[in-house]
């Protein structure tokens, strides 16, 4: 009997296998800035603790969905304190609307009782302790670093794995290899601002689906071979 046919894998786009140079990165990051000199997250926020929770409870949601809770959250309770006394039942409505609330509320509670027994109410500024607090992981951990005290640090979400690996700026496998490539290959200078600048960039511009190569300021630099086709249109004033 002839061999059944196999099924052939779904066509796969294509990632650079070239890294950008040092010169082409330098210009990457220079062009960046110059779309968007002081770029911040887009959680709302105004003390550590209020960011670590907003980074918390952003896990597989969006930022403009935590913003909504905490705005009616954080004007009720947005202290270790306040929150623990919260309670993880009443805390649950103000963050119904975010995905896999009850899993956070219950981690956002445990670790506000972690920080009042470990850290006196407040925010530690290491990693080591910021991972061991309830519901926090590296990512979480490298945001707030980075956010609330000014650490280099590089948090790598979805979006900046996918930018790093279509421009061919810090092409790998998984998370942590992005993040340690970019840590080494960034620039100093912008290393601190390059988290929030990638971020924006792969949510706005280098969208998961269809990119918007002719509004990409980095197009010509950029490896990637399955470029959105269209007439490349300047991003920056004068250029």
């Amino acid at each position: 009997m002839p061999a059944k046919p196999t099924k052939k894998s779904p066509t796969r786009k294509r990632l650079p296998r070239s890294r950008l140079s040092k010169a082409e990165i330098e210009e990457m990051f220079a062009r960046l800035r110059q779309l968007d000199p002081k770029p911040t997250t887009e959680l709302e926020f105004s003390t550590p603790y209020e960011l670590l929770v907003a980074v918390t409870l952003s896990a597989q949601a969006t930022d403009v969905g935590v913003n909504k809770a905490t705005r009616k959250l954080f004007p009720v309770a947005n202290t270790p304190e306040k929150i623990a006394a919260l309670g993880v039942e009443k805390l649950k409505p103000y963050i119904a609307t975010i995905g896999l609330f009850n899993t956070k509320a219950a981690n956002v509670v445990a670790m506000a009782e972690q920080l009042i027994a470990n850290h006196g109410g407040e925010v530690p500024r290491d990693r080591a302790s910021l991972e061991a607090l309830p519901g926090v992981g590296r990512k979480t951990a490298n945001v707030v670093l980075n956010t609330a005290f000014g650490e280099p640090t590089m948090a790598v979400d979805t979006h900046i794995f996918r930018v790093s690996n279509r421009t061919g700026l810090a092409p790998g496998k998984n998370v942590r290899e992005v993040e340690d490539l970019l840590v080494r290959v960034i620039p100093p200078e912008y290393l601190h601002d390059a988290h929030h600048w990638l971020i924006l960039h792969g949510r706005y511009v280098c969208k998961a689906r269809v990119p918007d190569c002719p509004h990409c300021a980095i197009r010509d630099i950029c490896r990637y071979t399955d470029k959105t086709p269209g007439e490349p249109v300047p991003a920056i004033a004068g250029t």
